[in-house]
């Protein structure tokens, strides 16, 4: 009998409709503003049932079905903000205990509830992460320290519900960690066989992908011309 891994729980479910709010003297959509919901939802192919994003360009899909937020960082943030840290604060819907950067690998499987889900990239956060706690500086802080979250597809749709557990179905063959990613993506961005190694996982989501091949692809060039 195979024996099935726990990496995690999951603790809080947060959903937020998107609603209109300043930034600057421009009116904008967000739905980064989560909160605890209560009991199980559905989770579809593009997200939770209950929830929405304001700009579908840059959030949501099939690829960014579920952002996911580890209890683990919220000590850092309570010292670094001098108050509590709440579920939800960083615009997740899974609030969790566990499935952390440097544990999880982009292509892993796991099972919550009656779904299926699968690892896909690290969460970038956008400006509306600043705006929502008033602190501009707030979403290259993130990607400096590493602490950024991360995306679920779903493979499977199902119910999930706080106190579900996550367990681990399959890990990706590529090895590669969401802070590996993070590291060529946003610290050692000339790191042409770095990048290449992420490319490499099947799993990756088509954001990333573009957006590393493309750097590849001018990596290459230059060493060509030099």
């Amino acid at each position: 009998m195979r024996m099935v891994e726990r990496l995690g729980t999951l603790v809080s479910l947060n959903v937020a409709l998107p609603v209109a709010v300043m930034h600057g003297s421009k009116e904008i959509q967000t739905g980064i503003n989560k909160k605890p919901a209560e009991g199980r939802l559905f989770l579809t192919k593009t997200g939770l049932n209950g929830d929405g994003q304001g700009d579908l360009v840059h959030h949501g899909g099939e690829d960014k079905a579920v952002c996911v937020y580890s209890l683990a960082h919220f000590p850092y943030w309570e010292e670094a903000w001098g108050k509590p840290v709440e579920p939800g604060a960083f615009g997740e819907n899974f609030t969790t205990e566990g499935l952390t950067e440097d544990a999880l690998r982009i292509g892993d499987v796991l099972r919550v509830g009656t779904a299926l889900v699968q690892v896909s990239q690290p969460r970038q956060p956008c400006f509306k992460l600043g705006l929502k706690h008033g602190l501009p500086e707030l979403p290259v802080r993130v990607q400096e320290n590493g602490y950024t979250g991360f995306y679920f597809r779903v493979l499977e749709e199902g119910e999930v519900g706080a106190g579900d557990p996550f367990l681990l179905e399959r890990r990706d063959s590529a090895g590669i960690t969401l802070q590996e990613a993070n590291r060529v993506m946003h610290t050692d961005k000339k790191d042409a066989a770095g990048i290449a190694k992420v490319l490499e996982v099947a799993a990756l989501s088509a954001s990333w992908r573009e957006t590393l091949s493309s750097r590849l692809a001018k990596l290459e060039a230059e060493a060509d011309r030099a």
